[in-house]
């Protein structure tokens, strides 16, 4: 099965780890094209950006709904398993369970966690999803279909982006989303848990002060599971790598990996 993976060389030739960016439900490589792997780029990583199965220009569409959360794993360790040198895992919102799933049996250089999915799963914010959307959350499983909780600009903006964010660029991105595996829904929810002391790798993990998948307090409790302090963004939702103020959370992210010599 072919899995797309873009590429951009940095812009001057050097030692720097290569980083791979790994996008979130609704989402494909394309979510890192705009501002995150130039801006990387321009700092000296070879950067890289894969779509999972069925989605962005990734084949096996067809059996999108049906897959797994272990499918987005094989996945994603194909991609590893080819690059010269293994690369740093920066990984958004379902791509972060899948990195933790990961890396519970390999090591990374490093991982950065972008409001991913938390360490006791996507419980809590069904929860909330049930009180605030109902009718939704009936049509989600009447359909077999996580696209109905995303399935207008209002709802988009809703889930994923901020009050900054202007209704063209909410247009654009809502064009680009896309439906999301059913199953890897029910994996998040109970079926794989994460279990982060099987984790090895230097881990940072990420939250935005206005997130409305993932609160605070979600971000702050994985954030201890790997015995650190979760960074915290402020006026930004879901989505950090798209919004307006993107380039505070690449600087915090390249800080970081600074302070790691990486």
């Amino acid at each position: 099965m072919n899995i797309e993976l873009l590429s951009q060389a940095p812009a001057v030739a050097g030692q720097k780890t290569p980083i791979l960016f790994i996008h979130g439900a609704w989402h494909g490589a394309w979510c890192w094209e705009k501002y995150f792997m130039p801006y990387f780029a321009a700092k000296g990583y070879p950067v890289y950006a894969l779509s999972f199965r069925g989605h962005g220009k990734s084949g096996g569409a067809r059996g999108l709904r049906f897959y797994r959360v272990k499918d987005y794993v094989k996945d994603l360790r194909r991609v590893i398993d080819r690059m010269p040198v293994p690369p740093i895992l920066v990984a958004h919102s379902l791509g972060g369970h899948v990195v933790q799933k990961y890396l519970e049996s390999r090591l990374s250089p490093a991982a950065v966690l972008m409001a991913p999915v938390p360490v006791g799963g996507i419980l809590k914010m069904l929860q909330r999803l049930v009180r605030t959307h109902p009718f939704l959350f009936l049509k989600v499983n009447l359909f077999v279909s996580l696209y109905p909780f995303i399935g207008t600009p209002k709802m988009a903006k809703e889930m994923l982006f901020s009050e900054a964010m202007g209704p063209d660029e909410i247009t654009e991105y809502h064009g680009k989303l896309q439906d999301e595996s059913y199953l890897s829904f029910l994996d998040m929810l109970l079926l794989a848990p994460i279990k982060p002391r099987r984790v090895k790798s230097q881990v940072l993990v990420m939250g935005a002060e206005n997130d409305m998948v993932f609160y605070r307090r979600d971000m702050r409790k994985t954030a201890r599971a790997y015995n650190h302090k979760a960074v915290i963004m402020s006026d930004m939702a879901h989505d950090m790598m798209l919004e307006k103020n993107w380039q505070k959370a690449a600087d915090v992210i390249l800080d970081w990996l600074a302070a790691r010599d990486l």
